[in-house]
């Protein structure tokens, strides 16, 4: 019943007492969390939620059959089962109780991190930086909403020495509980952008935002924050005004406290010197792109104040691979040519839009090659929406990029500002898009796709990889499971 019975994740006795749960009884032990039956592992703990779509008491037999060791239920639940139910007023708010109790038995240091762009990304390196020098615990993939961060708490073991967690949000009011859940010692914010801005009244109101992440922080709190961004000071006022005790600004600008002194960009990763609060550094950045660049200066003064090892810290930079939608490349094989995919389709906004097709102009093709970029609709853009979407042409230009492809009604008004020789082709839907890309490409090409979530990009990917014997599928069940909030 439990794969490690030996040193559980949790007891019986301590869930029914973390969550106040009615059970038969507590002579079992539990070592994992689930809300998922399809991906539960023997011995996990399934914690029944009601979602808007999806009701999980739906699926507790199945858990059962899957091997879970007990099952979280409402107690309004009329079915019955074999396995040990635990039945509570309301399973989502039993997962916060885990969590809170999660958080409560670990004697480590916890970062949380948020910000319009980089959050995922910076989430992983960090917890690779920090775990080369001790074991550390960070939320699987975008898990940044209200019931992804309380799940990644209750995974946590109580030996964890790191826990490092992202916290995201499409509206005010979001990030608050979460950090109350989450209580970081120390708090990144790696940008503001002109993110949600249908939910905002203006880009001030989404630092502020953000800047709910320091009121859930532990005395002594430090916060980490973009010190080339606009809203710098902004956000430095309203960490102290939370107590926070130490502010770093990371960045290009002279009076960053870690601050980047020189960068050698390559097509497949970038060299870096930077003072990290003091400490010089050189180390390599697998993952290409200026962003990645900058947050590297995050990462690294968060190891500096979290007790980590900057060497090992630099180490693990090195080694870092792009999370699945968010810079991946691949080899695909079409037929008779091979293209180089950079899949950015998990998400997009003129910010990160801005980003990728940098990269996308950094990328060097095969002989007769080209640069090709397969754009889908930023969403949540606000009444400004096509101006952001017209914008882009410029930067495309810049990057000398050779074909635009692009999907959805935002996507026309950059299209029409395009020069004629860069328009390959506009249609309503992203699923028109893949065979006309496929049509096209040659032999050497660089093909980047890139829109929000919702613009429905990544079935593009898909079908263009469906093709290449080494697709793997474990990409597809990622990408499926990242629908949370940035």
């Amino acid at each position: 019943m439990n794969s490690n019975p030996t040193n559980p994740l949790w007891t019986g006795a301590d869930v029914i007492a973390a969550t106040n749960a009615v059970a038969r009884g507590s002579d079992w032990n539990s070592s994992g969390v689930s809300i998922d039956s399809r991906t539960l592992e023997a011995g996990d703990l399934f914690v029944a939620i009601k979602g808007p779509h999806v009701d999980g008491h739906d699926f507790v037999d199945a858990a059962f059959e899957a091997g879970a060791a007990a099952a979280i239920v409402a107690n309004d639940w009329s079915g019955e089962s074999e396995g040990e139910l635990l039945r509570v007023p309301d399973p989502l708010e039993a997962l916060n109780d885990f969590a809170r109790a999660a958080r409560a038995r670990i004697t480590g240091t916890v970062a949380a991190i948020t910000g319009s762009v980089g959050k995922t990304g910076t989430k992983n390196a960090l917890a690779a930086a920090l775990g080369r020098y001790r074991p550390a615990h960070a939320s699987a993939a975008s898990y940044n909403n209200l019931w992804g961060v309380p799940l990644s708490l209750a995974r946590m073991p109580a030996t964890t020495k790191f826990g490092v967690f992202e916290i995201g949000m499409n509206h005010a009011g979001e990030i608050r509980p979460l950090t109350k859940m989450v209580r970081p010692n120390l708090a990144i914010i790696t940008t503001v952008e002109p993110v949600h801005l249908e939910y905002f009244s203006s880009v001030a109101d989404i630092a502020d935002a953000k800047a709910e992440i320091f009121e859930g922080m532990e005395p002594g709190g430090v916060a980490v924050l973009n010190r080339d961004n606009a809203y710098f000071d902004r956000l430095a006022d309203r960490a102290r005004a939370s107590g926070v005790d130490r502010i770093i600004g990371f960045g290009e600008t002279e009076n960053a406290d870690a601050r980047l002194t020189k960068a050698v960009r390559h097509a497949e990763c970038s060299c870096v010197s930077a003072d990290i609060c003091g400490q010089p550094m050189t180390f390599k950045v697998s993952i290409p792109g200026h962003h990645w660049v900058m947050n590297s200066l995050a990462v690294l003064a968060a190891v500096s104040n979290m007790g980590g090892d900057l060497g090992l810290a630099g180490l693990a930079l090195a080694e870092l691979e792009a999370p699945v939608g968010r810079g991946r490349r691949y080899n695909v094989q079409l037929a008779d040519r091979s293209i180089e995919l950079i899949d950015e389709s998990y998400n997009a906004n003129p910010a990160s839009m801005e980003s990728a097709i940098k990269l996308l102009g950094a990328a060097e093709p095969g002989r007769g090659g080209r640069r090709i970029a397969v754009l889908g609709d930023m969403r949540e853009l606000g009444f400004d929406s096509p101006e952001y979407h017209k914008a882009l042409a410029s930067p495309l230009k810049e990057a000398g990029i050779d074909l635009v492809f692009a999907a959805g009604l935002d996507m026309a008004h950059l299209f029409k500002a395009l020069p004629t020789e860069m328009q390959a082709a506009h249609v309503a839907m992203a699923t028109e898009l893949a065979p006309l890309v496929m049509e096209i490409v040659r032999e050497g090409d660089v093909v980047m796709v890139k829109g929000s979530l919702a613009s429905g990009m990544a079935e593009i990917v898909e079908a263009i990889r469906a093709v290449d014997t080494a697709h793997d599928e474990t990409d597809s069940a990622t990408r499926r499971a990242n629908g949370m909030g940035a």
